[in-house]
């Protein structure tokens, strides 16, 4: 029987289209789109196990897609530096087509944390495989730094592609692993952003001395979780990131795994695998090894016979009465899901290297 480990490596790979972009899930219509988000993850769990020129092809492909709309990234800095406010034909949009087509479809199109994540990616890409950046990818690059070290500060739609009103911590947190990234033409060019990006989050995001979902709000989200691991804002074993995770752990863990956040309806608001798997690698980086043993096991038991991994279980549900409104709407749960394997990687990945495996 194939081991999920090798399983997951061949769906992502089989997966990864001959431009470079990753489809986010074959078999789930809605998500036959390349995010910047879920691909950045993607590409660096292929660099985490060698496979260096699949994670290369994606970010060529990423940085053809961004120069395509240089007209419009200019565009957006100048609106943002004259404090006029951004149309849709003025932002970059979160998801592609496989071949780099925009969708006419409505959709939340403004949201910068995937973008961030990109740069992040691109500097561990480097890192890891010891390629160097093509004058074109580096062009990108620097075009994207420009672009999120003048808009870090608008409301946008969070990594749910949700709540465009407000300011999100970890999308803040995102911009700034993006800005602080290890890339020629970005590292050392924004200490100013980086340092206000850092001080923001810690006057207007912080509650009961534990980190918020956004601002003005009072409630945790999983994806604080990134905040620590991999952006590196605030350490793994930082009094503020211990309290976040312990209220993690309170409010958004009902069964074995871990959901998005209290109010989530999406399918229900059942249990994320991908972040499960993602609060076991920030168990590992604050030295909690059993407990990122017992995330992975918890991932590992999703599977289905195929050894495809979901976007999420209707284990626990945060309100039943959505399940079966989701899926009348879309369909049922996307099943295999690349970011939800690539994750998986990632953990079981970084637990062998602390096991000396």
């Amino acid at each position: 029987m194939t081991s999920l480990f090798q399983r997951s490596k061949e769906i992502i790979l089989e997966n990864q289209n001959s431009s470079g972009g990753y489809i986010a899930s074959p078999n789930f219509s809605t998500y036959h789109y390349s995010w910047f988000r879920d691909s950045s993850f993607i590409a660096y769990s292929m660099n985490s196990i060698g496979e260096h020129h699949s994670a290369d092809k994606f970010h060529q492909w990423a940085a053809e897609n961004i120069l395509k709309r240089e007209e419009t990234i200019q565009r957006a800095i100048q609106k943002a530096q004259n404090g006029f406010p951004l149309g849709e034909q003025d932002i970059l949009h979160t998801r592609y087509g496989l071949t780099g087509n925009v969708s006419d479809e409505d959709w939340p199109n403004f949201q910068l944390d995937g973008f961030g994540t990109w740069l992040w990616a691109l500097a561990e890409h480097q890192k890891l495989s010891g390629f160097r950046a093509s004058t074109t990818t580096l062009r990108a690059a620097g075009l994207l730094g420009q672009y999120l070290g003048a808009l870090w500060h608008l409301p946008c739609y969070d990594s749910w592609e949700e709540f465009p009103d407000k300011i999100h911590t970890y999308t803040l947190a995102a911009i700034y692993a993006g800005l602080n990234a290890d890339i020629e033409g970005i590292k050392g060019k924004y200490e100013q952003q980086l340092a206000e990006i850092s001080s923001f989050i810690l006057n207007n995001a912080v509650t009961e001395d534990r980190l918020i979902k956004y601002i003005g709000s009072v409630d945790v989200d999983a994806n604080l979780i990134g905040i620590s691991v991999p952006y590196n804002l605030i350490a793994p074993t930082n009094p503020l990131m211990i309290a976040t995770v312990k209220k993690i752990e309170e409010k958004l863990i009902h069964g074995g795994g871990l959901h998005r956040y209290s109010s989530d309806t999406y399918f229900g608001g059942g249990e994320w695998v991908l972040l499960t798997a993602w609060l076991g690698w920030y168990y590992l980086a604050a030295g909690e090894v059993q407990k990122a043993k017992q995330a992975l096991a918890w991932v590992e038991a999703q599977a289905d016979a195929a050894n495809q991994l979901p976007e999420q279980v209707p284990n626990t549900l945060n309100d039943k009465s959505f399940y079966q409104y989701w899926v009348d709407r879309w369909g049922n749960i996307a099943n295999p899901l690349l970011w939800s394997h690539a994750q998986y990687i990632i953990l079981y990945t970084a637990l062998n290297e602390v096991n000396g495996l």
